[in-house]
């Protein structure tokens, strides 16, 4: 016994040594590169030819720094702290209004109800021309941004440029305290099912989905229910958990984080009594449902408590944690990885793994692991929540895309509002045939072109065959081809009539009903809910999506 202890002893001994050595190694390189990179900074600072920016070089050189760890460390100025706020509660001090660049200005391109851009007269459409004396030309939509956000109660005096009207207008918008809500829409769709639709985990998400659900269930009698995680880029953990712990008995296992130091390793329950237990429930997903949208999804479908609809999500299996650096800076860095009650990390990409160049690739399937969920279920890790159920959306055309990105689409909206000053209720609205041919006949005068894939092709096999010597044999034919594949825009405004005329309504729509409006309208027109409704209404379907396959 005492030849085993001292050989434990000795091994004890050996790895400790082995252990102070490496961290003396790690922190001598630490030392090294620190005083290099000091160094470099002095000389530049000295002896470059051109006097240089500090600030704007260092920065750069953090952010290079951090990216190649993993998109999600980043440096966070004190100038941009009013944006991680945002992040994590939904709050800022503006207007309420989104911006985009549209040429040398920036554009009104949206408005929050009942915030000071809708109640001091900002119309979507609208250029802006100048805030509080200072032109805005040629800004950019960062710079603009800053110059709209500001204390709350503070004046904005706002030039704009109003499509249909001569005049420069004058707004006068009295900033205000900014909340967006995570619950950006809800309501009882037909059959007694409800619908909720989460935007965002913030501070307030758990209880708004609460207030939501208790709402739908006295006020609508809903039987079964729809939450809608697609296009949610996560948020705050704890709210997820918040939103799981309304569906599923108090003390089960969420989820449990893992990282390099035991402090950051936490395992996560629910810990409130519930509101139901038994409702059945559909989550939708797509590939931009990330992080706590994934816990929430990936939860509900290791308990075989929700039948998962949709698209394979993100694959964010990462926790992020704020560090507070000098000068009132911040450091956003990954400290673990979160694994759901199966067991399961849904990371899609290994950012230890790069390539030469730098590049990551997601993990194939080939190499992910099987795992199963509390009923027997099998599901796998390394790429996300895949749903139990698909749904392919269709493809959108070639000419819708123009049509929205050229600004068309939201040309006809902006104007279409100038000369109506009411419209029927969002779920009743339609544009008439008239009205459409009026689209079609102001997109002519406008002398509207837009590319199609198949002249794309055909070019490039123009390309081939004078390569490979066959222009003389097919050339003919090529011609033939290239001039039945020329636009013919009345034909496609009438074959793709129906999308076209959908998405016209429903920018028309959110001129006068905002976002609620358009989401009541979605919610009878989307094909996804509607499957994920037919679904629910099936309890035998519902029953059997959620037990293992035999």
């Amino acid at each position: 016994m005492k030849r085993i202890f001292k050989s434990i002893a000795i091994i004890t001994l050996l790895l400790t040594a082995s252990n102070i050595a490496n961290a003396q190694k790690h922190n001598f390189e630490l030392i090294k590169n620190n005083n290099i990179f000091n160094s470099i900074l002095k000389e530049l600072s000295l002896f470059y030819v051109d006097s240089i920016d500090a600030e704007k070089i260092i920065t750069k050189g953090i952010n290079s720094m951090l990216y190649s760890l993993d998109p999600y460390t980043t440096y966070i100025p004190k100038s941009e702290e009013q944006d991680l706020k945002f992040m994590t509660t939904g709050e800022y001090a503006g207007v309420g209004a989104l911006i985009s660049q549209r040429d040398t200005l920036i554009q009104i391109t949206s408005i929050y109800e009942g915030n000071p851009a809708q109640i001091d007269g900002m119309k979507a459409g609208d250029r802006i021309l100048e805030i509080n004396g200072e032109s805005m030309i040629g800004k950019d939509n960062s710079y603009v941004s800053d110059h709209l956000r500001g204390k709350a109660n503070t004046l904005a005096v706002i030039k704009v440029m109003r499509p249909m009207v001569d005049s420069i207008v004058t707004l006068n918008v009295t900033r205000k305290k900014i909340y967006i809500p995570a619950v950006s829409y809800y309501g009882a769709t037909r059959d007694d099912v409800g619908y909720i639709y989460i935007s965002s985990f913030n501070t307030n998400t758990a209880s708004e989905v609460k207030s939501a659900l208790l709402d739908l269930k006295k006020n609508h009698n809903i039987k079964s229910l729809v939450i809608d995680l697609r296009s949610n880029p996560g948020g705050l953990l704890n709210e997820a958990i918040g939103v799981i712990n309304l569906f599923v008995p108090k003390g089960k296992t969420i989820l449990e984080t893992r990282g390099r130091h035991k402090e950051l390793e936490t395992v996560y329950k629910t810990s409130q009594a519930p509101v139901d237990t038994e409702i059945p429930l559909a989550i939708l997903i797509d590939d931009e449902s990330a992080s706590a949208s994934e816990i929430v999804a990936g939860a509900f479908q290791d308990l075989d408590r929700a039948v998962i609809v949709g698209n394979r999500s993100f694959g964010k299996g990462l926790v992020q944690s704020t560090r507070p650096l000098p000068y009132d800076g911040t450091l956003k860095l990954t400290t673990a990885k979160y694994y759901i009650p199966s067991g399961r990390l849904i990371q899609a990409i290994d950012y230890s793994q790069r390539g030469k160049d730098g590049s990551t690739t997601r993990i194939p399937d080939s190499l992910t692991t099987e795992f199963k969920t509390a009923a027997g279920r099998i599901v796998r890790d390394g790429g996300g929540i895949t749903p139990d159920v698909e749904y392919k959306y269709p493809k959108q055309s070639n000419i819708l895309y123009y049509l929205t990105i050229d600004y068309h689409i939201f040309d006809y909206a902006t104007e279409y509002a100038a000369k109506h000053s009411v419209i029927a209720p969002a779920n009743e609205f339609s544009l008439t045939d008239e009205e459409y041919e009026e689209f079609k006949e102001r997109l002519k005068a406008r002398d509207f072109k837009y590319d199609r894939e198949s002249l794309k092709l055909l070019e490039k096999l123009k390309e081939v065959a004078e390569f490979e010597g066959y222009t003389d044999v097919a050339g003919e034919t090529i011609a033939t081809l290239e001039k039945q594949l020329q636009h013919n825009l009345d034909k496609d405004l009438e074959e793709f009539k129906k999308e076209i005329k959908s998405q016209l309504e429903m920018d028309i729509i959110e001129r006068y009903y905002y976002k609620k409006g358009v989401m009541s309208r979605s919610v009878e027109e989307d094909e996804c809910i509607n499957q994920a409704i037919e679904i629910l209404k099936d309890s035998t379907q519902y029953k059997q999506i959620l037990s293992p396959k035999k």
